[in-house]
């Protein structure tokens, strides 16, 4: 298990498929927001690569985001679209939502970026979110990520288009102390 402050990240138990898709995914408006697609409806046997790990796949590294003490399952945690060549990924996390709004957030950036950079040797990590996703965007600006630019109407979500924020940071200037 990768450890911060208040969270840890750990290996997607089956146990915990049921509580996301029922706390994260079955919700039309959290999930119209978390993702870059339509929402549909998941079958509780759905093997949805967004819940369901393979663990032989590149490119992905899924998971689940737990409180320190006790374990419990607070959300999910990814490093996605991991360039090799280019030393560079993407992170995206999703908090349950009685879990928001006490900092597990900006912890399971510091986790991500911790991994990213040390673990797995990257040169750069990037996070893209919606313009008025205030709590992401202070995770992401507390652990050093810089606010890279706008793209204007670029997300579809809930029948109006969102403006999408682009924030980067590079392993040299990343401060694990931040």
């Amino acid at each position: 298990m990768l450890k911060g402050a208040k969270v840890g990240l750990r290996a997607r138990y089956e146990d915990d498929i049921e509580v996301l898709r029922t706390e994260l995914y079955d919700d039309v408006v959290n999930g119209s927001r978390a993702e870059g697609r339509p929402w549909r409806p998941m079958t509780p046997d759905s093997k949805d690569p967004r819940l369901v790990v393979d663990d032989k796949a590149q490119g992905l590294v899924q998971f689940s985001a737990v409180e320190l003490d006790g374990e419990t399952l607070i959300g999910m945690a990814t490093l996605y679209d991991i360039d090799t060549h280019h030393r560079s990924a993407h992170i995206g996390l999703g908090l349950l939502p009685s879990c928001r709004g006490m900092g597990y957030g900006t912890d399971v950036v510091a986790v991500l970026t911790h991994y990213g950079f040390v673990v797995r040797g990257l040169h750069r990590l990037q996070i893209e979110t919606l313009a008025d996703n205030a709590a992401m965007l202070r995770a992401a600006e507390r652990n050093g990520f810089v606010r890279e630019g706008v793209l204007r109407s670029s997300s579809w979500v809930m029948g109006e288009f969102l403006d999408e924020v682009v924030l980067g940071l590079l392993a040299e200037d990343w401060n694990p102390n931040h």
